[in-house]
């Protein structure tokens, strides 16, 4: 057992997995503590090294394209803090650090890890159900369903449009951008009938605008991960949404369920919604291609 433990928190290696802990001080991201302990197969990792500084060092981890949910999610744009596989090291603690990569290395060699993306995810992503409360509204998921809840402050486009639920198998992917402070962040959820959408984030009802608190919006790539985790590996699907067939299927979940016709009520609401549309466009506030595109949402949605 090779194991390092830190303020920044602990990785363990039994020859076959490493095990990361996130420290519970408070300098430990929102982010690390809230995704939680996370158990990595050494088939995912692809190399590690220790990076030296001058008051303290880092442990990187790398793990393989495709091997992980997270990464694939968030694309590599998570902040160095919030990255769940980096450890700051106390620099009294260097030679234990570079005897844990050194270990870790040896196994990679004596394994024959390959290096080349993965064709499924090794890792499990993060568990469900999930739920986060961003700027922009909340987003929960189950395993088999998105729903998005928008909130007060969100755009009249999209509170027209009211609560948004998205089957697992009717999403081809998902899209997400931190909101970095400076700059606004998203998560967007793509499906086959909205992957050319043009609607900016603030007005797409598929998408949720990241402009608040950068460290709660941050905790939105749990759910762009455990969605990831239940999609088609990205190997497998490229090119599908083209093909497949605009039916309902099967997600990794269960089965889709069938429509529900819609109520009376359903009806009356979908009525006051389109009026409302009909208002925002006729003061201005809609261009047609955008009323054109939320109409169409409002009406998919029922």
């Amino acid at each position: 057992m090779a194991e390092i433990i830190q303020r920044d928190g602990t990785w363990a290696f039994d020859g076959s997995t490493v095990r990361i802990t996130p420290g519970l001080h408070r300098s430990v991201p929102l982010f690390r503590q809230t995704y939680g302990e996370i158990t990595v197969p050494l088939e995912a990792v692809s190399g590690i090294v220790y990076e030296p500084e001058r008051k303290r060092g880092r442990l990187r981890l790398r793990l393989r394209e495709g091997a992980d949910p997270l990464l694939q999610a968030t694309g590599g744009r998570l902040p160095d803090a919030a990255d769940p596989y980096r450890l700051t090291v106390d620099i009294d603690r260097t030679g234990v650090a570079e005897y844990v990569a050194e270990e870790i290395r040896h196994a990679l060699l004596l394994d024959q890890i390959p290096k080349e993306p993965a064709k499924a995810f090794l890792l499990a992503g993060p568990p469900v159900p999930v739920s986060v409360r961003s700027s922009d509204g909340t987003v929960s998921f189950d395993g088999a369903q998105v729903r998005i809840d928008w909130a007060d402050t969100s755009d009249r486009v999209k509170r027209a449009t009211g609560p948004r639920i998205i089957a697992v198998g009717d999403l081809v992917q998902v899209e997400w951008l931190p909101n970095s402070g400076y700059e606004d962040g998203f998560l967007r959820f793509v499906t086959r009938e909205t992957v050319f959408s043009k609607l900016p984030p603030e007005k797409d009802p598929f998408a949720l605008d990241l402009w608040g608190s950068a460290r709660r919006d941050l905790l939105t790539a749990l759910v762009a991960a455990a969605v990831t985790a239940r999609l088609p590996h990205p190997s497998l699907r490229a090119g599908e949404h083209v093909d497949r067939p605009p039916q309902l299927t099967a997600s990794a979940a269960g089965p889709v369920p069938a429509p529900v016709p819609p109520q009376a009520d359903h009806h009356d609401v979908l009525l006051r919604r389109l009026r409302e549309l009909g208002e925002l466009h006729r003061d201005g506030v809609l261009t047609d291609e955008e009323f054109a595109a939320t109409k169409a949402a409002v009406l998919r949605g029922f």
